[in-house]
């Protein structure tokens, strides 16, 4: 059978000597930019990862003293929006930070024994850490203070590490202020230690993330991984928070925080629950739950699961000190040493074994806080319109919970519900923290021997539901239905969590969330595309069932950067391309390969190795008899195939500005059977 040469003679005058293919008048070369000096491509590349928001814009073509007013307009944003502040917005943010302070100091006084420490410093760390804030941070609706998932990291990173010495007796618990005998003491001013120097560390480490710029690492916690580990989190706590609701002692009681332990432990101790106390922790659950109810169906009635849980510490708190039910098994919180913020400067310590454990306590921390409190901000500034800097967040972050460290102060980041119920309340500045500091300073100042009585399985209550909020199984079916291996590392960080430790949970979701960068890199899309009839536009033939084909060409569009790491799983796909779609062909008695077009137009870079991938498919393709060719290189693509000799190789008229174009040329060059 012989073989006819579909070109015209026209068509056969642009060829060249061996066989290339000459250009056409009409034919827009692909251009090769002029390649740029090394050190500015060197610039490029640090101002885009480091500096992609350009923060020195706004000082560009001003004065000195300008720049110096826009210098602490930046690092002090109080001086940016105190300018239009009117008194209006001063009845708006101290209604929302009444609202706020009535929330925070029921939960803190629960959180605090979460990080196993004593009610007063949850109240601590709901003082000095907003007012800095507040004088440092960029978002208007945040609510500052301890939350339940760092409490319980914190808590659970500083037991591991720290664990109780046998000579302090298992009575000994460090969220208690009764004396046991002096190595329980001594442990728990170690403890206390411990906390301090590992939130200074995490204040440390949060400001040197913003300053250097380094804010992109946390993008590392997938979406999905937060939503797993966030609602593994809820669980843990809530059951955690069930030897309060059953009148379990916090002494006994175990300190791991994976289901199993903590069932069994639930379970071990039967002879210490107390009906009393399991009714008055469920009667006053259901209100909350009723309160919070009320609140999603009427938004106008935000104030009232705001205010539920102080009105239940106040009831329950009356209700034990009428009955005296305390006398009857009903624990209760008991004297809560009550005075402003003392320093624990003192207390840091910076040699030996704590200093190595406060360094990973404080690292592992600060990247939980940080996640959910720049996360927290981010939501509230796009619902009001206005721009969160994530790294300057981060400084803000970093010096309240450094200098916090030193006023008795834990980790603290934003809260989801006391940000939900500052926005709801209406709050126009961080003017709502400051009032609600400001609540938090009376009540330790006069008002803290009034939370004697008050039983410990409210706070149990209270915690329980503030954490159901965080099991968000709406957005998990979402992410379930859009990407089944977003799904993957939501049950993962989610059963990690539940099933081995919460800090494991962490890992994994981190983990997990860069396998599955590393997947998306090293096994990217590749797709066959056909021509979308009546037009010239050509598409992924699986998307558009009607696209087709053109007879001899096969035409595969890389659909990321090629790199070493994935420039081999590359050539092997497109020749597995190339014999899947041949065996295709020859059931149909079809035109076989003579040309293989790579659309480049997705491709944003590519490497030596990837170039060498090029090269060797090349080689390879040569000897089946099909020509290589290639379409819409980039910038960055072209100048570096073009510096590696690689355009000369294959021949500059084999590189095309369309996809059309090269089908175009490619047609006229076709040998069919007849």
């Amino acid at each position: 059978m012989a073989k006819v040469n579909s070109a015209t003679g026209a068509d056969r005058d642009e060829h060249d000597e061996q066989g290339g293919l000459m250009e056409s008048p009409e034919r827009r070369r692909i251009s090769i930019p002029e390649k740029g000096s090394p050190l500015k491509g060197l610039e490029l590349a640090v101002r885009e990862t480091f500096f992609p928001d350009d923060p020195l814009r706004p000082f560009k073509n001003q004065t000195r003293s300008r720049r110096f007013h826009l210098g602490l307009a930046y690092l002090f944003p109080p001086l940016q929006w105190a300018k239009g502040y009117k008194l209006s917005y001063l009845k708006d943010d101290t209604i929302a930070g009444l609202t706020i302070g009535s929330l925070c100091i029921p939960q803190d006084i629960g959180y605090s024994k979460l990080a196993g420490l004593p009610p007063i410093y949850g109240l601590y760390t709901s003082f000095v850490p907003p007012l800095i804030y507040a004088l440092l941070g960029v978002s208007r609706d945040i609510a500052i203070g301890p939350v339940a998932v760092v409490s319980i990291l914190l808590g659970t990173l500083a037991s591991d590490q720290f664990p109780v010495p046998e000579a302090a007796t298992k009575k000994c618990d460090s969220t208690s202020l009764n004396f046991v005998n002096d190595t329980c003491t001594a442990y728990r001013e170690s403890y206390l230690a411990l906390i301090f120097t590992a939130t200074l560390f995490a204040g440390i480490f949060q400001a040197a993330l913003g300053l250097f710029r380094l804010g992109f690492i946390i993008d590392f916690l997938s979406h999905a991984a937060i939503i797993g580990f966030m609602a593994g989190a809820a669980i843990t706590i809530g059951l955690q928070q069930l030897k309060g609701m059953l009148g379990i002692s916090t002494a006994s009681f175990t300190r791991k925080t994976d289901i199993v332990s903590v069932l069994t432990s639930v379970f071990g101790h039967t002879d210490e629950w107390s009906w009393q106390t399991a009714l008055i922790g469920l009667f006053f659950l259901g209100f909350l739950i009723l309160c919070k109810y009320i609140g999603k169906k009427n938004k106008k009635l935000f104030w009232v699961p705001a205010i539920a849980p102080l009105t239940s510490v106040i009831l329950s708190t009356v209700f034990v000190t009428i009955t005296h039910v305390d006398k009857h098994g009903v624990a209760i919180v008991g004297k809560i040493d009550g005075r402003v913020n003392p320093s624990s400067v003192g207390q840091f310590v910076f040699h030996g074994e704590i200093l190595k454990k406060a360094l990973f306590v404080g690292f592992e921390s600060a990247l939980v806080a940080l996640t959910e409190g720049v996360a927290i901000g981010r939501t509230f500034a796009s619902l009001k319109n206005y721009h969160i800097d994530g790294n300057k967040e981060m400084i803000a972050f970093g010096a309240m919970n450094a200098i916090g460290s030193c006023t008795s102060c834990y980790v603290a980041t934003g809260s989801f519900s006391r940000s939900a119920v500052n926005y709801n309340a209406g709050c126009k500045t961080p003017v709502s923290n400051i009032v609600m500091s400001l609540m938090v300073l009376i009540v330790l100042v006069v008002a803290t021997p009034l939370f004697h009585n008050t039983p410990n399985c409210i706070l149990a209550s209270i915690i329980i539901n503030a954490v159901l909020s965080l099991f968000d199984y709406q957005a998990a079916v979402t992410v379930f239905k859009v990407d089944k291996l977003d799904f993957i590392t939501l049950m993962g960080a989610f059963l990690g969590v539940l099933f081995i430790s919460v800090e494991m949970g962490l890992l994994i979701a981190v983990s997990l969330s860069v396998a599955n960068i590393l997947l998306q890199v090293t096994r990217p899309h590749t797709a066959v595309l056909g021509k979308i009839p009546g037009t010239t536009i050509y598409r992924n033939v699986k998307q558009y069932p009607d696209s087709t084909r053109t007879p001899g060409i096969l035409i595969i569009r890389i659909d990321a950067a090629v790199y070493f790491s994935n420039s081999n799983y590359l050539r092997e796909r497109i020749l597995r391309w190339l014999d899947d779609e041949g065996d295709q062909i020859k059931k149909e008695n079809g035109v076989p390969f003579q040309f293989a077009i790579i659309e480049l137009s997705p491709v944003t870079n590519i490497d030596t190795t990837g170039i060498l991938s090029f090269e060797d498919l090349h080689t390879t393709l040569q000897k089946r008899k099909v020509q290589l060719v290639f379409a819409n290189p980039g910038t960055k693509v072209i100048q570096k195939l073009n510096d590696a000799g690689f355009v000369v190789k294959v021949g500059h008229e084999w590189f095309f500005l369309t996809v059309g174009e090269a089908v175009q040329a490619c047609s006229r060059l076709l040998k069919i059977d007849v």
